[in-house]
């Protein structure tokens, strides 16, 4: 069974293809390669909260560092470590494998 990854969660429409990008632009999270499978999601779809320059709440929200307190209480992040439970793939390994 597929995942859900954040747009679906958040129904922003950002995604590729989504509905509201050319409204709004594409969020990274759609389309970093390097988080493809992470947490298993597609593309940056699990791994949202280690990517910068998601867009969130209607703004881009900067660097890991930037966003990181707001993003440890989403309830998007909080379904992710849930779900992953023990295969879950920490931030600092997902700030790693991004080249951070």
């Amino acid at each position: 069974m597929a995942k859900t990854n954040c747009w679906e969660f958040k129904k922003c429409g950002r995604q590729p293809g989504g509905a509201k990008v050319a409204e709004l632009g594409e969020c990274s999270a759609g389309k970093e390669r390097k988080a493809d499978g992470c947490n298993q999601g597609k593309m940056g779809g699990r791994a949202c909260w280690a990517i910068a320059g998601t867009l969130c709440g209607g703004k881009v929200q900067g660097s890991f560092a930037q966003k990181a307190s707001n993003c440890m209480e989403c309830d998007f992040y909080k379904l992710v470590r849930s779900d992953e439970g023990a295969n879950y793939m920490g931030t600092k390994e997902l700030v790693r494998k991004l080249g951070g």
